[in-house]
């Protein structure tokens, strides 16, 4: 009897585990943090961070670049694009 329990435990955490994966987020350039792109650096985030800005989600690698970046977003966007543009280009 407590090994059917065990298993259904194990079985549910594992589903629940397989639908939080489902809901990552994907953000703007390649989940890569913006802040870290407006300053000319590649930081690969899990998007666990982000923000919205004019409809399209923006991932940030820490809570700190991302209150960096929302001193001036229409500037870091700027550089961000263009440092990503240049890479992809």
């Amino acid at each position: 009897m407590l090994r059917a329990y065990v298993t259904s435990a194990v079985a549910g955490a594992f589903l629940l585990g397989m639908g939080t994966a489902a809901l990552a987020l994907t953000g703007e350039y390649d989940n890569m943090c913006t802040m870290g792109l407006a300053m000319g650096k590649d930081i690969k985030t899990d998007c666990s961070i982000n923000g919205q800005i004019g409809g399209k989600t923006y991932c940030f690698g820490s809570q700190e670049a991302k209150t960096e970046f929302m001193k001036a977003p229409e500037a870091n966007l700027a550089k961000a694009q263009a440092y990503y543009s240049k890479k992809k280009g």
